[in-house]
């Protein structure tokens, strides 16, 4: 079965790469909704038509679209997972998007809406939770298990059996050692080694301290 054409959702930086990617896997786009998008309903975005905020495109059928999420992720910003559950609870479909220049194992699971970017290599057994962005030229090893509404930003790498919570943001180029667990709504700062388990809503950044080495 043909999958079906799908709308954006959100006129950003990171709307412009999702754009990208649906259009290198060859998924029609019919439109884009974004509610503060400088352009009028009517007009034209990166060469698609602008349907008008994101209201205006209640007039498809669930079951005739798909929804992909262009709204960026930043640490204490909800509008894309809250974008992500509105539209869930009016019985749109997100679609799952891979984009061809990613390798991954053919054991991993990815919940509905997820988004692996460019660059990005994610080995056996990974689970990725609904709506969850992996981002451009991240590196997750065997065995990680990822929340819903996670982050995972550009270029960080998650060694093997990390444990990642829901609403959890993992920043550019952060490094998690194995076996890790995160606990929901932490916050990793770009750059931060993770060396030890971090609780709930936890923020850190820079690198975590080593406990003393015995003269």
């Amino acid at each position: 079965m043909n999958a079906p054409p799908v709308i954006l959702l959100g006129a950003g930086g990171h709307g412009k790469v999702v754009l990208d990617l649906l259009r290198r896997i060859g998924r029609p786009v019919i439109g884009v909704c974004d509610p503060i998008f400088e352009h009028k309903a009517g007009g034209f975005w990166r060469g698609i038509p602008v349907l008008g905020g994101d209201g205006d495109l209640l007039c498809h059928a669930t079951d005739t679209v798909e929804l992909a999420n262009g709204v960026g992720s930043l640490p204490g910003q909800s509008t894309r997972h809250h974008l992500h559950e509105r539209f869930i609870a009016l019985g749109y479909r997100f679609a799952t998007l891979v984009h061809p220049c990613s390798v991954l194992s053919e054991s991993v699971i990815m919940g509905r809406g997820a988004q692996v970017m460019a660059g990005c290599v994610i080995q056996a057994d990974v689970q990725i939770g609904e709506g969850t962005l992996v981002n451009t030229a991240a590196h997750i090893d065997h065995d990680c298990q990822l929340g819903r509404h996670v982050h995972i930003a550009p270029g960080a790498v998650l060694s093997g059996g990390i444990r990642i919570a829901d609403n959890v943001h993992i920043g550019p180029n952060a490094t998690i050692i194995q076996g890790i667990t995160i606990g929901a709504g932490a916050v990793i700062g770009a750059g931060t080694t993770v060396l030890h388990d971090l609780p709930e809503y936890h923020q850190l950044i820079g690198q975590a301290p080593r406990s003393p080495t015995p003269l």
